[in-house]
């Protein structure tokens, strides 16, 4: 009778044991994605040398784990932003230069810029990046933007300055005596080179397809949404590095050629816009100047003055821009210089990064302002328990591959750092992580990009 509990003690065991076993093994943590940075190398005598570098993304607890064999060089100085193509099997990092006479990355006044070039790389199933052949050139000056379409068939680049003003007088009106460029790449699928789309609208002096696309003069930033491109530029007089006008491009899918859909400029509602994106079928411009809100004229926000606003749109006939109903949303009254926004997966919250001290000298803390999408009219409205909080000066702002984790990459302080994303409320809150929320970098980062292509 001894020996028969004694078994069934055993069984018992042996069975707890496999219980144990079944439920760790459901809990088990896998990475989902990739997140990847670019930036710039502290060390002395790096002179902008630009670093590539990238982390493991835990499934269960958005933990980053480096990736073994990063960070890797960029091939070029002072790297900008990058895109993920072809079923994220090629990365492309836009290399904006180093001008000669600050040691800065090149800007629309610099003369001489060196190491500016477009740098493709093979995404290996482990995260590896490995270079592959010889760098690309835009056929402007001072490449700064980079932008990939949906399908990941085309790449896009923005030149600060394009080469030949009377290529401006054409695309843009006789009276234009500069402007900016975009140069168009197509992506071969297999091999992931790229290979120029030229002009097939306006020629150069010679007779030839141009080998660019003119935007108007100073240009700070562009987007491409669904069926155009918009171009954010400034105007003579306009704050250094704000714009206040749009310019759209009709949009080929099918070719990647971009088209004038209309001759001018449309002037917005903006003096000090910093840049130009698209979520959710809206067309939102940052603009880093106040905005006042009324008593009795508050409506979703409360009565006071705000340093920055989001200015909403839609696109209509050419790529003319309407105002949406509700007007300008504004930013959080504690925070300023509006950087980057995205809406997550379902379509139900969009998030803007601030980077944190404004023009005016007041100091304003770095964070994530968080809205809540109206499924009817798109309008957005404050968020409970928003503002969150992120690295100081964020520089771009990214959701995972699995929808659970955000991620901001911070220039002031080097790091990436998480938040978790509740699905029933949008809220953001700290990882569920043992020790720091905040992941070292090799330096100042420039941009961050994911994928969840792991295999």
């Amino acid at each position: 009778m001894k020996l028969k509990k004694f078994g069934k003690a055993l069984l018992m065991s042996a069975l707890s044991v496999g219980v144990v076993l079944g439920v760790t093994s459901c809990v088990q943590s896998y990475t989902v994605g990739f997140l990847f940075v670019t930036g710039t190398q502290t060390a002395a005598g790096t002179n902008g040398k630009g670093y590539i570098t990238g982390f493991k993304i835990d499934h269960n607890t958005g933990n980053l784990k480096e990736i073994h064999g990063l960070p890797v060089a960029t091939a070029g100085s002072n790297p900008g932003r990058a895109v993920l193509a072809v079923a994220s099997r090629f990365m492309y990092v836009l290399n904006r230069g180093n001008d000669p006479a600050t040691s800065g990355p090149c800007t629309e006044t610099t003369t001489g810029c060196e190491g500016a070039n477009i740098v493709q790389f093979a995404v290996g199933g482990s995260g590896v990046l490995a270079p592959q052949g010889s760098p690309y050139f835009t056929q402007g000056m001072n490449p700064f933007r980079i932008v990939v379409d949906a399908q990941g068939k085309f790449i896009y680049a923005l030149d600060a300055v394009a080469p030949d003003p009377n290529a401006c007088k054409a695309a843009l009106g006789p009276a234009v005596t500069s402007c900016g460029d975009i140069t168009a790449f197509q992506i071969d699928q297999s091999t992931g080179r790229l290979s120029l789309v030229v002009n097939a609208q306006i020629s150069s002096a010679t007779g030839e397809p141009l080998p660019y696309f003119p935007v108007p003069a100073h240009p700070i930033d562009f987007t491409l949404s669904q069926s155009f491109v918009f171009t954010l530029s400034g105007q003579p007089g306009a704050t250094p590095n704000t714009g206040n006008v749009v310019f759209p491009y009709a949009f080929n899918s099918a070719t990647g050629q971009l088209t004038v859909s209309q001759n001018s400029t449309q002037p917005i509602n903006s003096a000090q816009g910093r840049a130009i994106l698209s979520a959710s079928g809206i067309i939102y411009v940052l603009d880093d100047e106040p905005i006042t809100i009324l008593p009795g004229n508050s409506g979703n926000f409360a009565p006071g003055t705000y340093l920055s606003q989001i200015l909403p749109f839609t696109a209509g006939t050419g790529g003319s821009l309407q105002a949406q109903t509700g007007g300008a949303v504004p930013d959080d009254p504690n925070q300023s210089n509006p950087i980057y926004l995205i809406s997550e997966a379902k379509n139900k919250w969009v998030y803007l990064s601030n980077q944190g001290a404004n023009s005016s000298g007041t100091v304003a803390q770095s964070g994530i302002v968080g809205y809540v999408i109206d499924p009817q009219t798109k309008q957005l409205t404050p968020m409970a328990n928003s503002p969150f909080s992120s690295g100081s000066g964020p520089q771009c702002l990214l959701e995972d591959p699995s929808n659970q984790f955000m991620y901001t990459a911070n220039f002031n302080d080097s790091t990436v750092t998480g938040k978790s994303l509740d699905v029933n409320s949008g809220v953001l809150r700290p990882l569920n992580v043992k020790g720091t929320q905040a992941f070292k970098l090799p330096g100042p980062p420039a941009w961050c990009l994911v994928s969840g292509r792991t295999s």
